[in-house]
C-alpha cells in the first residue's frame, strides 16, 4: 500500500468525473428569488429542503380532490438547444402540465421540475428556470421544488431535458366532465402556435426546407424561424377558471396535445357521444399552413399530430354558449364555435370543412 500523500495525488474527484457540485449549489442560490416570485396561498416557496410543503387548508378548499399531472417539452428542446434560446421552454413545461389539470376543473397549486444535463451551465439553467417560474405565475401555481441532475455521458454536447410535475385541486362536486348530452356546443380556444407537440415532424420539415434557425420564418418574416417555432404553449388556466367560477356551466374540457382533435376529444366523451368539428370555423395560424405545404402533410395527418390552431376545447350547453364565450374573450382568449355533440354512430370525431 502506498502512503496517504501518494493516494491524494492520484485519487479522483467527483468534479474530475464531470459533476460540479459547486455549480449546482450556485444555481440553487441564483434561483431562490425567482422561486420566491411564484409564492401563492398555501405555499412558502422556499427551496433547499428535501421536500416542498403546501398547506391545502390555507388555499381555501373545503372538500378537495387532488389532481396530478406530469409532462415534458419533447423535441422542441432540440430547437432551443440548436438556436441557443432557452428563455421560453420553461413556460412550455408548466403549460403542458397545468393545462392537463384544468380540464378536470382543477386549480393548479404547485409545480416541481426536473432538469437534467450533461454539463451544468449556471446561466443557462437560471434562464430555463426563469421560464418555469413565469409559467407558474401565469398558472397561479407555486414552484416549490425541483431537481437538477448533471449526468456526463448521458447527454452529448449542450443537450438537456426537462420534465415537470403539477398538482392541483378541485372541490369534489365540481370535477369535470359532467352531464354531457347530444346538442351540447363545442367551442375551441385559439392556440399560440404549435405548442409542444409534433416537433419531430416540425424539425424534419425544416430540414427538408433547408432553413437555419436564424433565417427569417417564412410564415412570420419579422422574426427568426427558431424564435417563431419556440413561441410557448398558451396557458389557459386563469381564463378557464374564471369561466368555471363565474358560471359553473362548463361541462367538459379537452387539452389538444399530441394526437390532435382525433385522440384528445374522445378522452372526455362517453361511449354514446361523438363530436362534430367544422374546420372552416378555425382561424388557422400561418405556421400550420407552412408546415402542411412544405412537408406535403395530408390534412388527416395534420389533424392527428398538431393542434392546428385550437389549444383547448370547451363543451357547454347551448344556453351558456354566449356567456362562456364572453368571459373567455374578456380574459384574452380567441374563441371559435366548432360544432356540437351528437349521438355516436361510428367515428368519435366527425370533421367537415377544410383546414386552412
Amino acid at each position: 500500500m502506498g502512503d496517504d500523500n501518494q493516494q491524494g495525488k492520484n485519487g479522483l474527484s467527483y468534479a474530475q468525473a464531470g459533476v460540479d457540485i459547486d455549480a449546482g449549489n450556485a444555481l440553487v442560490e441564483a434561483i431562490k428569488p425567482i422561486v420566491k416570485s411564484t409564492k401563492r396561498a398555501g405555499s412558502d416557496s422556499v427551496i433547499g429542503g428535501f421536500g416542498g410543503l403546501f398547506d391545502l387548508g390555507a388555499a381555501g378548499f373545503k372538500d378537495p380532490i387532488l389532481v396530478a399531472a406530469n409532462d415534458g417539452v419533447g423535441t422542441k428542446l432540440k430547437i432551443a438547444i440548436e438556436a441557443d434560446s432557452h428563455d421560453k421552454v420553461g413556460i412550455d413545461l408548466v403549460a403542458m402540465c397545468v393545462n392537463d389539470l384544468i380540464v378536470q376543473g382543477a386549480e393548479p397549486l404547485f409545480f416541481l421540475d426536473y432538469f437534467s444535463t450533461g454539463k451544468l451551465d449556471v446561466e443557462q439553467g437560471k434562464t430555463i428556470i426563469e421560464g418555469i417560474a413565469e409559467g407558474c405565475r401565469q398558472a397561479g401555481a407555486a414552484l416549490i421544488g425541483g431537481e437538477t441532475a448533471e449526468m456526463p455521458g448521458m447527454y452529448s454536447g449542450g443537450d438537456y431535458d426537462l420534465a415537470g410535475f403539477a398538482v392541483g385541486a378541485a372541490e369534489r362536486e365540481s370535477l369535470l366532465p359532467v352531464d354531457l348530452a347530444a346538442g351540447d356546443i363545442v367551442l375551441g380556444i385559439a392556440s399560440s402556435g404549435v405548442h409542444s407537440n409534433g416537433f419531430s415532424l416540425v424539425r424534419k420539415i425544416v430540414e427538408l426546407g433547408g432553413l437555419s434557425w436564424q433565417a427569417p420564418a417564412p410564415f412570420a418574416p419579422q422574426t427568426s424561424l427558431g424564435e417563431a417555432l419556440l413561441e410557448p404553449t398558451r396557458i389557459y388556466v386563469k381564463s378557464i377558471l374564471a369561466a368555471i367560477k363565474e358560471t359553473g356551466n362548463i361541462k367538459a374540457l379537452a387539452h389538444i396535445t399530441g394526437g390532435g382533435f382525433v385522440e384528445n376529444i374522445p378522452r372526455v366523451l362517453p361511449d354514446n357521444l361523438a363530436v362534430t368539428i367544422n374546420l372552416d370555423a378555425i382561424e388557422v395560424p400561418p405556421v400550420f399552413s407552412w408546415l402542411q405545404k412544405t412537408g406535403g402533410v395530408e390534412e388527416s395527418e395534420m389533424l392527428r399530430t398538431f393542434n392546428c390552431g385550437v389549444g383547448m376545447v370547451v363543451v357547454v350547453n347551448e344556453q351558456a354558449k354566449d356567456e362562456i364565450t364572453t368571459i373567455l374573450t374578456a380574459n384574452g382568449e380567441q374563441v371559435f364555435e366548432l360544432g356540437q355533440l351528437v349521438e355516436r354512430d361510428g367515428e368519435a370525431v366527425i370533421f367537415s370543412g377544410v383546414l386552412g
